[in-house]
């Protein structure tokens, strides 16, 4: 990071309207920017939830055209949930590693561990009485990346782009907002090599700047009807190069726990 401690302000986007497949969410993000009067500047950041990145993405399926498979009914079995809905975080994962009564942990094709790979129906409408979930982008770095650019198009700043979404944490009650994709920050800051206050070189220390963003953006954006899926950050400033959200996943060859 760059420079001295100065204020970090925070301020959540009111006003935007329901995402559909196919909305141009930079003009939705550009057009709640000129209506709270706000203009961006360098190295200002916007986080964005998940789910409206995943509503404009159409990444919306009907559950009753999903047919599970026997692995899908097994687990379900196991788990209480709707088959349907096994069979689709099958498809969107490469390993289940726990399957109990009401939990269904797995390993999302992006590298994240987390429940039900991120599919959700919370503030997802049914559509002609059709049950539908939404799945996490198809590549949310890649999402941030085309946001960014949609944004400087329209507002002539290229904003950090921080695409959020809640997780559960290991031996912690509580969600916490992370990074799931990134563009124009630094999401991961190595350290190691600094000196500490006592001139003692920092060995191990890395800064999820990313998943930092998410979490402080997250107390705005809340976790029910608050209406707040974009929020702007500003008053961080960085040296580090950017780098995306999948520099945040740890390596499998790295796993302390298996």
């Amino acid at each position: 990071m760059k420079g001295g401690v100065g204020p970090l302000t925070l301020i959540g986007l009111q006003g935007i309207p329901e995402v559909t497949p196919g909305s141009d969410l930079a003009a939705i993000v550009a057009a709640a920017l000129t209506t709270a009067q706000l203009a961006l500047v360098a190295d200002d950041v916007l986080v964005v939830a998940q789910k409206i990145v995943s509503k404009a993405e159409d990444r919306l399926v009907d559950l009753g055209a999903v047919v599970p498979g026997t692995r899908a009914q097994e687990l379900a079995a196991i788990t209480r949930k709707d088959a349907r809905l096994v069979e689709l975080i099958l498809s969107e994962s490469t390993e289940v590693l726990r399957a109990q009564t009401d939990v269904l942990i797995v390993r999302h094709r992006l590298g994240f561990v987390m429940a039900n790979a991120g599919i959700d129906r919370s503030n997802v409408a049914s559509a002609g009485g059709r049950e539908q979930v939404l799945l996490l982008p198809r590549d949310p770095d890649a999402s941030a990346a085309a946001l960014r650019a949609g944004i400087r198009q329209r507002c002539g700043v290229s904003p950090g782009v921080v695409i959020s979404d809640s997780f559960g944490r290991p031996w912690r009650k509580g969600v916490v907002n992370i990074a799931l994709g990134a563009a124009g920050v630094p999401a991961l800051v190595n350290r190691r090599g600094e000196p500490d206050r006592a001139g003692r070189p920092l060995q191990v220390t890395e800064v999820g700047i990313g998943d930092a963003l998410a979490a402080a953006a997250g107390l705005l954006m809340g976790e029910a009807a608050e209406g707040i899926p974009a929020v702007l950050v500003r008053g961080l400033h960085w040296s580090s190069p950017a780098c995306n959200a999948q520099t945040l996943i740890r390596p499998l060859d790295e796993d302390l726990f298996r």
